[in-house]
């Protein structure tokens, strides 16, 4: 099978091509076509994939090209992962939203409005030629915002284009660590947005086994969302939230701190990977260890902001893995091979959630199988849930309506109606301090 890879010089690469390298499965994937717009960075990833794949017999073949068309035709399954204005971008994004006081998080508030604002043309434009060049494949979406934008892609790809997060992945291997139980032999009932999301059970042989570390104090202060969001909170939510949440239920403090702090995330990320792709092209340069460094660097730091304003200390080794690679390769294997699995992606609504209509793509549990992802009935939300993403989803319609028409007065509509702006002028300053920074945003007038 071809898989190819767009924003193939992308950091977290490597991290697919491990995955595909532990593959032996008949139907695996054997050609890997990376395409970035930069061949720098293409040269860069394509050096530490050699060194992953050294010793590892029948690997998968992996080329590298700057030509969309090229890159897309013949694709079995299309892994998108672009990042629209690079790291500069996203901390453009930080930087225009903090002098507003509000949130610049990259799929967040301020910030992951500016960033979709930004993307989901880039992204409308993949989806038309991936449905003239290569009618037949699948597209896994991991760029972000990606709820957003896997229904930007969903307008012109209908079922044929996924979104995959790592973010429900790790919420839930680290409930049923906490609980004893195996990861994967329980049924997890989460749902809600890219996000944007709760889990409300954790069902091991049948028995749901929340109410047990909600009714714990000792259980539920012991990892990451605990410690983030506070035992009390926790239970009175009666639900484990998805890590972002904490910039919704915590925003004032999670402003502050982002304000304070030496560097937003966006410019740190930006530093970081400038000097790795530096040293990764020196001469005798040990491409794999140097990523690997930096990989362990960047783990370590994500969300620091939040933990630091919750007291949560650092993360915990085991937190520190990822995890969206091994869904991309579980969700290739279940389509390719009909190996039938549950996974939590990002597809269209059909009738899952009453609250929201049919296209809206949400996040939540999906039986996987030849035919693609299909989501499970889920009992509807509270009503505190559902106020927040009946919101966030209008806001997302609002996005694509500006992206589709150019309108710049619904761009300030988008910004002006989201939960953690909440005010008709600075929107209209956001709207006019991201046209300044982005040169892709000039089509808003």
């Amino acid at each position: 099978m071809k898989l190819t890879i767009l924003g193939g010089g992308g950091f977290r690469v490597p991290l697919v091509y491990g995955a595909l390298l532990g593959d032996r499965g008949e139907g695996r994937v054997t050609q890997v076509v990376l395409h970035d717009l930069d061949a720098g960075r293409l040269t860069a990833v394509t050096r530490v994939l050699a060194e992953q794949a050294a010793g590892v017999p029948d690997a998968p073949e992996v080329t590298a090209t700057t030509d969309l068309d090229e890159a897309l035709r013949g694709a079995d399954f299309i892994f998108s992962a672009i990042r629209v204005g690079g790291l500069e971008g996203r901390a453009n994004d930080e930087r225009v939203a903090l002098a507003q006081g509000v949130l610049g998080q990259e799929t967040v508030g301020a910030g992951g409005i500016a960033y979709g604002l930004r993307t989901v043309p880039v992204a409308v434009d993949i989806a038309r030629r991936v449905a003239r060049l290569a009618p037949g494949a699948w597209v896994i979406n991991f760029t972000n915002p990606a709820g957003l934008v896997t229904e930007a892609m969903s307008r012109h790809l209908g079922d044929r284009v996924i979104g995959i997060c790592d973010s429900p992945v790790g919420l839930g291997r680290r409930i049923a660590r906490v609980l004893g139980a195996n990861p994967r032999e329980a049924w997890i009932d989460y749902v809600g947005l890219n996000h944007l999301g709760w889990v409300r059970g954790l069902r091991v042989a049948g028995r749901d086994e929340l109410p047990r570390l909600l009714a714990d104090p000792g259980l539920l202060g012991s990892f990451e969302e605990g410690k983030l969001f506070g035992v009390d909170w926790l239970q009175s939510l009666g639900a484990i939230p998805n890590e972002y949440l904490h910039y919704y239920y915590f925003n004032r403090e999670a402003v502050r701190a982002y304000q304070q702090a030496e560097k937003t995330r966006g410019a740190f990320l930006h530093d970081q990977q400038a000097r790795f792709y530096d040293e990764v092209g020196a001469p005798g340069a040990k491409a794999l260890d140097l990523w690997d460094r930096t990989r362990a660097e960047r783990e370590a730091t994500y969300m620091s902001e939040n933990r630091e304003t919750a007291g949560a200390g650092e993360r915990d080794a085991d937190d520190l893995s990822g995890g969206y690679e091994k869904v991309a390769l579980a969700l290739m294997r279940a389509i390719a091979r009909d190996e039938r699995t549950t996974l939590i992606l990002n597809v269209r609504n059909r009738s899952t959630l009453s609250v929201l209509d049919d296209d809206a793509v949400i996040e939540v549990p999906c039986l996987v199988d030849a035919n693609g992802a299909h989501p499970v009935a889920v009992a509807p939300l509270p009503g505190h849930a559902t106020g927040l993403v009946c919101a966030v989803k209008a806001v997302e319609r609002e996005v694509l309506a500006a992206a589709g028409s150019g309108s710049r007065a619904t761009a300030v509509k988008a910004f002006a109606l989201h939960p953690l702006v909440d005010s008709v002028n600075v929107a209209r300053r956001l709207v006019e301090g991201y046209r300044e920074v982005h040169p892709g945003l000039a089509y808003l007038r």
